[in-house]
């Protein structure tokens, strides 16, 4: 019998006694994990904004280009542990998309949402897990794609085929601005309609 292979995230040099001692329960284990996923994510960014401006941070290569680095600002993300704030690097022309931790979300680019995105843009089940190898270097079998596809196509039909109501209320809101008053001293107003 094949003995099985095991996977280490860590090898095991690094696991030393005197790094473990810092570890008394374990929260303390969650939270260094915690902290280990925001610096990651930080690395991330720091390397996604090195590729966006074509310089890495500090170098020479940046002067006088135009755009460059605008300090950052921080982000609550939600992970699958906790909550964690971390630091979003900025650029001065404010063109700078993450990818790791999109705009305008609280949490980075799940396995799950990337599928359904593909699997919403027509993709076959096959097609989404050469996509996955190829670009982003995931591994995942096509049942386990297909179960994902699954749970979206059952919550779509099931919301589909959900009883409605006998009334909705609908407001629809209009507005136009006018000049108000004389000529010489008049003032730009907007006017504000509502309709239900």
């Amino acid at each position: 019998m094949a003995k099985r292979e095991t996977r280490q995230a860590v090898p095991t040099e690094m696991l030393s006694k005197e790094f473990l001692s810092q570890f008394k329960s374990e929260e303390d284990v969650s939270q260094f994990l915690n902290d280990l996923h925001s610096q990651v994510l930080e690395q991330m960014l720091q390397g996604e904004m090195d590729v966006h401006l074509g310089y890495e941070k500090h170098s020479m290569d940046g002067n006088n280009i135009g755009n460059s680095r605008n300090g950052s600002f921080s982000k609550k993300i939600k992970t699958e542990y906790c909550e964690s704030i971390i630091s979003i690097p900025r650029d001065r022309n404010s063109d700078f998309e993450p990818v790791v931790v999109p705009k305008h979300q609280s949490r980075g680019l799940s396995i799950e949402r990337l599928v359904i995105s593909l699997y919403a843009k027509g993709m076959s089940v096959s097609d989404i897990e050469d996509e996955l190898r190829d670009i982003y270097k995931i591994n995942l079998s096509t049942s386990a794609i297909s179960i994902i596809t699954n749970k979206a196509t059952q919550g779509a039909s099931e919301w589909q085929n959900r009883l409605l109501e006998r009334l909705y209320m609908v407001v629809w809101m209009d507005g136009i601005v006018s000049r108000l008053g004389k000529p010489a001293k008049s003032s730009i107003r907007p006017c504000i309609c509502v309709w239900d």
